[in-house]
């Protein structure tokens, strides 16, 4: 049987994993009367909840015998540290496009590590039954692209389909709205190579996946480049400087048959494979036979530029919610993570009940704590912090490519804030419909926390998508939250008397009835300063009760916050406190004493 290696790449969105689903049905993986989750390869909770793919995925069809080993990979930026991988398992990519929003940052970003690799791509534009649909700019901005990121001519020389993922078909006529998904599997076999390998050297391997088993273990997946795999063959593990990480054998060999990992006797060159039997074996070692000393060179991962601090939850309410609020499990559980995503670092405090993890961005740091949170985790999160570099001129921070979709009334306020963040508009043209595209470059300091405000200046109709583009010169000081905070002088229950009293001073984020502990954000003063209140004390009773009307208090709903949302909320001397069932806002020291004893050793310093 012939064998194509493939990846699926595209923005956020613009629908990899429905074509994927469409491909099993029509290769008949899935039986016709057979009853599948919508965006099936989307297995993770949280995938399911936002829509996004976060972790790579591989799966396989049979076409006319071909087997296509296909990989769904993630669009967005955070996790790009999956894409950078992928990509080396495979000898082509199918670039999806949607035919109204076109080519976007994220598509940049992947087809970027993908024309580096000197894969050629095959453009499927999606959705063409949109009724905004504009193909041929797509297909002019597509090929523009191509040419920004240095394609050579085989590249530019790209084959287009035309697709409806959603309703299964694809066409070389752009005028096509029915039909099957055979075009793009005879595209596929035509014009991705097969791969190109050496079946009779000894067996090398390079792990580009890893995740467990509670079973088998450790199970490492990538793509066989040279040799053959035999079940039980004695094999060792070789890290980027060729030594040896550990020695042991195949004990199991597992290939990809549609969703399901099937066991096999052997592995032959070109095939994707997963693998158990080592136990210290990690993403970028390379496995092999015992004669092989030379490891498989891998992918450089870009670097992280944002940290966060994990700490133990030292709140009042610790350990009320979760059932793993110990530094040592936090500890255990952040580097086994680290282990599988090269794109996350982690480094232990000297007080080793905090934790500094760096990655890609907001969002990737996010899906963590919200992961962990959903396992029983107690956390004590602190405000996010670009990583800075020592460049040849000094100082230098990261900055983001952002491309705003916004309707024209509000480009204006878009333009101001991104000004207030140091960010410089490259690019401002209308992109049809009444809508204007701004692209910026920024420091991703700026950003920190601005998606909120962006959805509210704009409605809730602008799109921000963002992207790493370099490091450069710092930018200096980037003002923060204009507002101080309200903060519980003691520990009790809201009540409802208190908190109407406490609506003239700004925005509440707690409702009557609440449990509350001393050092607790409970509300946004309307003023720059912190203010200490008591948001407990009830209504003294007398002898003569008044006739009622005080009884009924009516409180304006409390503002409450997502996950990210409090993490962008949050100031330096501030944390977010995260159990499983709640997310509540501190000050970082919950003794007032504490705290301006802080304040004057921050302001000495």
């Amino acid at each position: 049987m012939t064998l194509r290696n493939v990846a699926i790449i595209a923005h956020v969105d613009h629908g990899k994993t429905t074509l994927v689903d469409q491909l099993f049905r029509q290769s008949g993986t899935f039986r016709d009367n057979q009853r599948i989750d919508e965006r099936a390869m989307d297995s993770n909770d949280l995938e399911k909840e936002r829509g996004i793919t976060i972790l790579a995925k591989c799966t396989s069809v049979e076409w006319e015998g071909t087997r296509i080993n296909i990989v769904d990979t993630p669009g967005h930026a955070d996790f790009g540290g999956e894409v950078e991988r992928i990509l080396s398992m495979v000898d082509g990519v199918i670039l999806l496009v949607d035919s109204s929003e076109g080519a976007m940052p994220q598509t940049k970003f992947v087809t970027g590590k993908a024309l580096a690799l000197g894969l050629k791509p095959i453009v499927v534009v999606n959705k063409v039954d949109r009724s905004d649909s504009r193909i041929q700019e797509v297909l002019d901005e597509v090929f523009d692209l191509f040419v920004s990121l240095d394609a050579n001519d085989e590249q530019l020389d790209f084959p287009v389909l035309y697709a409806s993922g959603r309703n299964g078909y694809a066409s070389e006529n752009p005028d096509a709205r029915e039909g099957t998904l055979t075009p793009l599997f005879e595209k596929i076999v035509s014009h991705v190579p097969a791969p190109d390998v050496d079946v009779d050297a000894p067996f090398k391997f390079l792990v580009t996946l890893l995740d467990r088993d509670n079973f088998v273990g450790r199970i490492l997946t990538g793509r066989v480049e040279t040799g053959t795999v035999k079940l039980n063959q004695p094999i060792h593990a070789l890290d980027r400087d060729g030594k040896i990480v550990e020695t042991g054998r195949a004990t199991k060999i597992m290939a990809f048959r549609g969703l399901e990992r099937v066991p096999v006797d052997e592995a032959k060159a070109g095939d994707i494979i997963s693998m158990a039997g080592l136990e210290v074996a990690t993403v970028a070692n390379t496995i092999a036979d015992t004669s092989v000393s030379e490891p498989i060179q891998a992918q450089p991962i870009d670097p992280p530029t944002l940290s966060m601090r994990f700490a133990v939850n030292d709140s009042p309410m610790a350990g009320r919610e979760g059932s793993k609020v110990t530094s040592r499990m936090i500890r255990d559980r952040l580097f086994r993570e680290a282990e599988s995503n090269v794109a996350i670092k982690v480094t232990e405090a000297e007080d080793k009940d905090s934790f500094e993890v760096a990655g890609r961005g907001e969002l990737q740091l996010g899906v963590l704590i919200e992961t962990m949170r959903r396992e029983g985790f107690e956390l004590g999160i602190s405000r996010p912090r670009v990583l800075f570099r020592d460049g040849e001129n000094g100082r230098e921070e990261p900055y983001e490519t952002v491309v705003i979709d916004v309707d024209e009334e509000f480009s204006g306020t878009v333009v101001e804030k991104m000004n207030l963040r140091k960010a410089e508009m490259t690019d401002m043209r209308p992109s049809g419909g009444g809508k204007t595209r701004i692209t910026f470059s920024a420091p991703s300091r700026g950003l920190i926390g601005y998606h909120g405000e962006f959805l509210s200046d704009t409605r809730g109709t602008g799109i921000m998508n963002r992207l790493f583009e370099k490091y450069g010169p710092y930018k200096g000081q980037i003002e923060g939250r204009k507002n101080g905070v309200l903060i519980s002088n003691g520990t009790g229950e809201a009540n409802a008397y208190s908190l109407n009293s406490l609506e003239d001073r700004g925005i509440l984020f707690v409702g009557h009835g609440e449990a509350l502990y001393e050092g607790m954000v409970i509300g946004e003063n309307a003023k720059t300063d912190d203010l200490e209140v008591n948001p407990m004390k009830a209504k003294q009773l007398t002898n003569i009760r008044s006739s009622g009307k005080d009884d009924a208090i009516r409180l304006t709903p409390p503002r409450k916050m997502t996950l990210e949302q409090a993490i962008a909320y949050i100031d330096d001397d501030e944390l977010v406190e995260v159990t499983p069932k709640t997310i509540r806002l501190r000050k970082r020291h919950l003794d007032p004493h504490e705290r301006k004893k802080a304040k004057r050793a921050g302001a000495g310093a």
